[in-house]
């Protein structure tokens, strides 16, 4: 009966460091038993996996297609190993993970800090951005993301929250300039925000538009923007679990509240081939507590 394993691990090898000579250092073996090996998994296949040139080796369209296929069935293979060794029942390793910046270490980050405390082989990598990252090319294991998502191959979604923008001053602003009524007042009015020159909002009929504004102070972070109006320097649009506290203490006041735009969910996102690890099952359940 014909091996239909045969060749895979030569094949991995030889996409991996470039070469059939290299793979073989890699695999104990020489570079002419590799691509030996390589061409009867061809002839099996049925088709060419490799452009060949005396300079390097480049993948086929198909190869390309056997590639993410091989790495598939590796990784399953690796995690249900992982997960029959006795050591592997615990969250050990490396997680690596994305965060938004100022909602990540206000709300996320004491939760993987008492997960790490809880489990001390874990490993946490976090990187707080808040562009769109790829979790794939970029090899993040768990991220959490800000509104509607898309293009979730190979990616498990689960939601955790809403993200919901509020508009608020300080009674002082207020006090001194008067509470815009509508939307289109707000161009009259001093505004804290970045360089984008209007804020979403609902209009008089509940769809959402956006409402230009008097931008006089640019600040590209949250917490300085929250800062500012904090001190009476203007309007600001924020979301509201950061301002929320504030407005409890009376330092803020919401404005504009029928107006409010519809709110933006919270995910967290992961791999699918990592679902069955521990480390990345602790990270996740851990940041989908409330």
């Amino acid at each position: 009966m014909q091996d239909k394993f045969a060749g895979i691990e030569e094949f991995l090898a030889t996409v991996e460091t470039g070469s059939f000579s290299a793979a073989g250092e890699k695999l104990a073996m020489t570079g002419s038993a590799v691509g030996k090996s390589i061409t009867r998994l061809e002839q099996r296949l049925g088709t060419q996996l490799f452009h060949r040139s005396t300079r390097k080796l480049v993948l086929t369209r198909e190869g390309e297609v056997w590639l993410a296929s091989c790495q598939r069935i590796r990784d399953e293979i690796e995690q249900v190993q992982s997960l029959l060794c006795n050591e592997q029942i615990e969250p050990i390793g490396e997680v690596r993970i994305d965060l938004p910046n100022i909602y990540g270490r206000i709300h996320l980050l004491p939760k993987l800090l008492k997960v790490a405390q809880k489990h001390p082989k874990l490993r946490l990598n976090l990187s707080f951005e808040e562009r769109k990252i790829d979790l794939i090319t970029e090899q993040i294991d768990v991220s959490v993301r800000f509104g509607e998502l898309d293009n979730l191959n190979d990616i498990i979604a689960r939601q955790i929250g809403q993200n919901q923008n509020r508009i608020c001053a300080s009674p002082i602003y207020l006090n001194l300039q008067g509470t815009p009524q509508a939307p289109s007042e707000l161009i009259q009015h001093i505004c804290i925000g970045s360089i984008q020159p209007d804020w979403l909002l609902n209009n008089e009929r509940g769809e959402p538009t956006r409402f230009p504004v008097n931008i006089q102070h640019i600040m590209n972070d949250g917490d300085a923007r929250l800062q500012a109006a904090l001190m009476g320097l203007g309007l600001v649009q924020l979301p509201d679990w950061l301002v929320q506290p504030y407005i409890e203490q009376g330092s803020l006041i919401p404005i504009l509240t029928n107006y409010e735009p519809n709110p933006d969910p919270i995910h967290i996102l992961w791999q699918k081939k990592l679902h069955l690890q521990p480390k990345v099952k602790a990270v996740v359940e851990a940041l989908s507590q409330p």
